[in-house]
């Protein structure tokens, strides 16, 4: 006999991905916000024990629903199996919930509509356009793309507007997937439902766009930045999300080699001098950064920080965020901030030649700065700076060290890259970073007032002890984290 709480995966109690996909509700008076709110399956009955799927601890499973659901069913126990709970909600939402929650029964059911010049071209009245957006079911389809990217861990929603159709993407580890796409006619009111909720300018369609919007979803509080462009055929926009509730990661979670780790946290441990993280957009620098201040903060110290935007709220550190409207640049910014008391300073990326400019002095008058540039490999981070004007001296004397990173999709652990409902047939689930730290010696400064190039610097590094990118990518394809296909992907020049 099992007992509520145990977890159970043998024989005819335990549950697959085939079970999920073929769910019935076992009773009508089941409702996808009691199952959601209290993390709970029931999948089936088997000899009078309900067989049920649970997500997180089984001991936080509150024992009145359990009672609830003895009652309701009419069964003597209940065996829980813990799942992952992406496909678990997606469950719920198939099996015992309408048409109307989820973004596909939305669109499904707005039907072609109809598709008149203006509603295709977004030529309509204001106001007709203001009414429209604000309609429930153009309402309910935001909400719901937004709610069923964030389940399906995505980090960024793409609405691409074309001639002839409005396309839905989600980025999911790094790789963009086809998500329900709306009916071109509603185009223009789904772009102005966001506008609204950005707080953006609605009969503006000429100029490019961005806005903020933050909104509790399935009781998590998220921020999502909001990109709109106007293209050939209409307005496109990219929503970046932001789970606040999901938290960030330290520097020990990152899977930075143990060598990498502690030659790392050697370099940001320092009372000044630059350490910088590289590499191109989505490739995790920020994280990094966060990481690294988390990591070397007692309270005993002064962190500022200047970032476009702020991603997510340090405790204990005053944040800045860039605002160009208003004269505010990393560079003014920084200027402002070195005369705050610092003894670190986080620059959210050095962009221009003033903010290197300030960002060595600071460095070299013993603050410790950490920033990110966007370069391809360690270094090239320090041939960018002197493309900036940093002069070689000043550069060798103040950067420590320069971490270079890549994002690489982990191999999915349910089905080992076959694809499963649990990855959406991907063969990957999360991802995992790829590193190359190049600590600053005395035989690449002496290279650096040489003139050394890129290509002298890191081979210099290389033979000092440096694993490039793809070498480290390999040793993870060796262990079985990620595959070959994977690290060429990202790292390919």
């Amino acid at each position: 006999m099992t007992h509520a709480g145990e977890l159970d995966a043998i024989g005819a109690l335990a549950i697959t991905a085939g079970d999920l996909e073929m769910l019935r509700p076992l009773s009508a008076r089941l409702s996808p916000a009691y199952l959601e709110y209290h993390r709970i399956v029931p999948v089936r009955v088997h000899r009078g024990t309900l067989v049920a799927a649970i997500w997180g601890e089984a001991s936080a499973i509150d024992p009145q629903a359990l009672d609830d659901l003895r009652i309701l069913l009419d069964v003597n126990d209940i065996s829980l199996v813990q799942l992952s709970e992406a496909p678990l909600r997606q469950a719920i939402r198939r099996a015992y919930a309408s048409d109307t929650v989820t973004a596909e029964g939305v669109i499904a059911g707005m039907g072609a509509g109809p598709a008149s010049r203006n509603s295709v071209s977004g030529e309509m009245a204001l106001d007709d356009l203001v009414n429209l957006a604000n309609e429930a079911p153009v309402v309910r389809l935001v909400n719901l793309l937004l709610l069923e990217a964030l389940e399906r861990r995505a980090s960024d929603v793409h609405l691409e507007r074309y001639a002839d159709t409005f396309r839905t993407r989600y980025r999911i580890d790094g790789v963009l997937h086809d998500a329900p796409a709306a009916p071109l006619h509603l185009a223009a009111a789904l772009v102005s439902r966001l506008k609204i909720m950005a707080d953006l300018d609605i009969a503006e369609r000429r100029i490019p766009q961005d806005g903020r919007i933050r909104l509790r979803l399935q009781d998590r509080m998220v921020d999502v930045r909001v990109s709109i462009v106007p293209t050939l055929s209409g307005e496109s926009v990219v929503l970046r999300l932001l789970d606040k509730e999901q938290g960030r990661v330290s520097l020990t979670e990152l899977g930075m080699p143990a060598d990498i780790l502690t030659a790392f946290r050697s370099a940001i441990s320092r009372p000044n001098g630059m350490v910088l993280a590289t590499g191109p957009t989505g490739s995790g620098k920020t994280t990094t950064l966060y990481a690294a201040v988390d990591l070397i903060r007692t309270g005993r110290e002064k962190i500022l920080t200047v970032e476009d935007p702020v991603e997510y709220e340090l405790q204990g550190v005053p944040q800045v965020p860039v605002n160009e409207k208003v004269g505010v640049t990393f560079a003014s910014a920084l200027r402002a901030l070195l005369r705050q008391d610092p003894d670190v300073v986080m620059v959210g990326e050095i962009r221009d030649a003033e903010t290197a400019e300030i960002a060595v002095q600071a460095a070299l008058t013993g603050h410790l700065v950490l920033s990110t540039l966007h370069t391809n490999d360690a270094a090239g981070a320090l041939t960018r700076l002197l493309d900036l004007g940093v002069p070689p001296f000043l550069l060798s004397s103040t950067v420590a060290a320069v971490l270079a990173q890549r994002l690489v999709r982990r191999i999915c652990l349910e089905c080992n890259g076959g694809g499963c409902d649990v990855c959406a047939q991907t063969g990957y689930r999360g991802r995992v970073g790829i590193y190359e730290l190049l600590v600053m010696s005395n035989t690449i400064r002496e290279a650096i007032g040489k003139g050394a190039n890129g290509g002298d610097i890191g081979a210099i590094a290389r033979r000092e002890g440096m694993r490039s990118l793809r070498e480290q990518g390999e040793e993870l394809v060796r262990a079985g984290v990620t595959s070959a296909e994977e690290v060429l992907r990202v790292t390919r020049e």
